[in-house]
């Protein structure tokens, strides 16, 4: 009788599994990494959803372009504005049906298909107790001696490299090679992605590093280290925004708008400032986390639509490439 009893809640439970829907949604490595949003976002959403959330990491954009049609995914995360334009042209995505309106970027997004989860400014950060005098401008920057060292990211492996040479790109314009070849000799190494450039920086290898304006929050609230700061230049910050969208052939469409509306939820959106250390997309100042208001933001955003950068980024790219070769 025990066995039996034994064996008809194995196969209840077994049944049960069976039963419960599977969400597969596509993201970053980062992002589902033990200290990315990806762990905490799973618990909750799965505490609402009745259902099983399942990531699968890689590097989206040429995973999605692999696949076509066959691709597995039900809804895709952190895709960036900078290649919406290619992900769009595949034409797997459906309208994400969503409130623009309660959106809270600091620029008008009327686009129906991605959808903003998160946005940043990408910013070069210092360690204010080894460096007296970090660059107050980008052309401070430039100016710097040649033995004070920055690593950057790849702009072909790496977004916020691609947000780099865009960033130099709309504040020099015609000039971004000359921009290029006076930085030449401060770049101490060009990495494939942001996690080996900023641990180069934290290990005291490099003077200035590649990143985002909201990079010190981590240092100031995960460990109470004020001492990494974000150099804020007049000549205005990049901006980037990264992305939720829905598979137009997913066979969990209600699933899938659910996780989108989730997406827009403040529970969703108070979980980004302090696991995926950037700025809300839909959460108003006043209800960020204590501390986080008091950050430096730049004044001036520097922004290309989806079109415009796509439109340049093979030219910046090469811009770079050129003159680092040299």
């Amino acid at each position: 009788m025990k066995y039996t009893l034994t064996l008809a809640a194995t196969l209840a439970a077994s049944t049960a599994l069976a039963d419960t829907p599977v969400l597969t949604v596509y993201a970053g490595d980062y992002f589902t990494s033990e200290w990315g949003p990806g762990p905490i976002i799973e618990t909750e959403f799965e505490k609402v959803c009745d259902c099983d959330l399942e990531w699968s990491t890689g590097d989206l954009l040429p995973r999605l372009l692999l696949e076509g049609e066959r691709t597995k995914a039900d809804v895709v995360i952190g895709l960036t504005s900078d290649v919406t334009a290619r992900a769009r042209a595949t034409e797997l995505f459906a309208p994400h049906g969503q409130d623009n309106s309660a959106l809270t970027l600091p620029i008008d997004w009327t686009d129906d298909t991605f959808l903003p989860f998160n946005y940043g400014h990408t910013a070069f950060i210092y360690n204010e107790t080894l460096m007296d005098a970090p660059p107050a401008s980008f052309d401070d920057l430039l100016a710097l001696p040649d033995d004070v060292k920055i690593v950057i990211q790849d702009p072909r492996t790496s977004i916020s490299g691609l947000a780099l040479v865009l960033w130099v790109q709309a504040v020099y314009g015609d000039r971004s090679a000359e921009v290029w070849e006076a930085l030449s000799d401060n770049i101490l190494t060009v990495t494939k992605d942001w996690s080996a450039s900023y641990g180069l920086f934290t290990d005291g290898e490099a003077d200035m590093v590649l990143s985002y304006t909201t990079s010190p929050a981590y240092h100031m609230f995960a460990e109470e280290d004020f001492t990494k700061k974000a150099a804020i230049f007049p000549e205005g910050h990049y901006f980037m925004v990264e992305t939720v969208a829905k598979i137009a052939g997913t066979d969990q469409p209600e699933l899938a708008d659910r996780f989108l509306a989730y997406v827009m939820s403040r529970d969703f959106q108070t979980i980004i400032p302090t696991a995926n250390w950037s700025l809300p997309s839909a959460l108003p100042q006043a209800d960020w986390p204590e501390g986080w208001s008091e950050l430096p933001l730049p004044e001036k955003v520097l922004f290309y639509s989806e079109t415009e950068a796509a439109d340049l980024q093979a030219s910046a790219i090469e811009t770079w490439r050129a003159a680092l070769s040299q």
